[in-house]
C-alpha cells in the first residue's frame, strides 16, 4: 500500500521548500496567495493529513479538547456539536466527546478521565445535577482552559457561550398572552444552571410588563435524569396543573424533551391544541413542523453556540502570555411561531 503523501513529497512536487509547503497549509502571511492556492490544491488531490501527534509533540500539546454535555440524544446538543467540530477540525484539533447523563458524579468522572488523557482543554455544558463547580475550579486553577457553553454558572469564572435564555423565555411568554391567554404555566428543569433560571426570570419578567399576577402554583418542575423520568414527572405536573380551580389556559416549556413530550401527553389526553391549551416549547427539533399541531418554539443558535465555544477555547489555549480578559457571549434566540399558539 502507497504510504500517505508528505510535506516533503508536496515540496518535491512543486519544486518549493518544506517551510513553504508548511506556512502555506497554516495560512502564513509570509506566503503569496497564488502560492497558498497550488498548495491547498495539491494537498486535496493527493489526500495530504497533517501528522496532530508529530505537531502536537513539537507545540507540546496534545492537540485534543475534551467536550462534556449532557446527553448525546439531543438534537439541540447535536447541533452544538456539529458547530464545535468544524471549528476543531479546522484548526487541526480532534475532539473527544463524553455525556454525563445529567449526573454529577459521571460528570466528575469525564473530567477527571480528560485531564488524566492529557487534553489541551475542555468545552463543557454542566449536567443539571451540577451545583458544586469546585473540582472543575481545581483544573482551571491547575492550568487546563476551560470553557462553558449552553449552561452556563456564576462560579465559574472565565469564557462562557450561551443563547438568550432570558430573551426567549420572555418573548414566548409575551406572545401568548398577545394570542389572549392569560394563566400560562411554565414547566422547567429543577436546575440552578442559567438554563433554567434564565427563561424563569424571563417568563415572570412578561406578566409583570403585562400586569398579570405570577403564580407560583403555575410553576412545575421536571427531573432531566433520563427519559422515563421526565415522562412520570411531567404527567404528574400536568395533572396538577389541570387540577387547579384556575387551570391553565396556555404552558411555556422549557426543553427539548420536555417540549415534545409535553405535546405527546396533551394530545393523547384529548386537550384540543391551541383551542382548549396554547404551547410553546424551547427546542430545536426539526420535528416542530411535523407535530400535531406544529409546535411554536424558541429556536437556539446551537451550531453557533458551538462553534464560538471552541473558537475561543483554541485562543486559551493557544494564549501566550499576559492577562486573560474572559468574557460571557449571548447569542440571540427567535421565536418560531406556528400552529400550537
Amino acid at each position: 500500500m502507497k504510504s500517505s503523501v508528505t510535506l516533503k513529497d508536496i515540496a518535491k512536487a512543486l519544486n518549493l521548500s518544506i517551510s513553504t509547503i508548511s506556512k502555506s497549509l497554516n495560512d502564513s502571511y509570509e506566503i503569496s496567495t497564488d502560492t497558498k492556492a497550488r498548495v491547498l490544491e495539491y494537498a486535496r488531490e493527493h489526500h495530504y493529513s497533517p501528522n496532530r501527534l508529530a505537531k502536537g509533540l513539537k507545540e507540546g500539546k496534545s492537540r485534543s479538547i475534551g467536550v462534556v454535555v449532557c446527553s448525546l440524544n439531543n438534537n439541540f446538543v447535536a447541533q452544538m456539536l456539529d458547530g464545535i467540530d468544524q471549528v476543531s477540525t479546522a484548526r487541526a484539533y480532534q475532539t473527544i466527546i463524553m455525556q454525563s447523563k445529567e449526573s454529577y458524579l459521571q460528570e466528575r468522572a469525564c473530567l477527571e478521565l480528560l485531564h488524566a488523557g492529557g487534553v489541551d482543554g475542555i468545552l463543557i455544558s454542566p449536567a443539571c445535577e451540577t451545583s458544586d463547580f469546585s473540582f472543575l475550579k481545581s483544573l482551571q486553577e491547575g492550568g487546563l482552559p476551560i470553557v462553558l457553553f449552553d449552561r452556563l454558572s456564576e462560579q465559574m469564572h472565565t469564557d462562557k457561550v450561551g443563547a438568550d435564555n432570558f430573551k426567549g423565555a420572555y418573548e414566548a411568554t409575551a406572545h401568548l398572552l398577545d394570542q389572549g391567554y392569560r394563566n400560562i404555566a411554565h414547566i422547567t428543569t429543577n436546575t440552578t444552571l442559567s438554563i433554567s433560571t434564565d427563561r424563569l426570570n424571563g417568563y415572570k419578567q412578561a406578566l409583570q410588563d403585562q400586569g398579570i399576577t405570577y403564580r407560583p402554583e403555575l410553576v412545575k418542575y421536571c427531573s432531566y435524569s433520563d427519559s422515563s423520568s421526565i415522562r412520570t414527572d411531567l404527567e404528574h405536573a400536568i395533572d396538577e396543573l389541570l387540577k387547579l380551580d384556575t387551570a391553565p389556559d396556555a404552558i411555556f416549556t422549557a426543553g427539548d424533551q420536555i417540549s415534545t413530550q409535553c405535546l405527546a401527553i396533551l394530545n393523547k389526553r384529548g386537550i384540543k391544541i391551541p383551542a382548549d391549551l396554547g404551547l410553546v416549547g424551547f427546542t430545536n427539533t426539526d420535528l416542530a413542523d411535523a407535530l400535531n399541531p406544529a409546535l411554536t418554539t424558541v429556536h437556539q443558535p446551537a451550531f453557533e453556540i458551538g462553534q464560538l465555544a471552541a473558537e475561543k477555547l483554541i485562543a486559551l489555549i493557544e494564549h501566550k502570555s499576559g492577562e486573560i480578559s474572559h468574557e460571557t457571549k449571548v447569542l440571540d434566540t427567535v421565536l418560531m411561531v406556528r400552529n400550537s399558539s
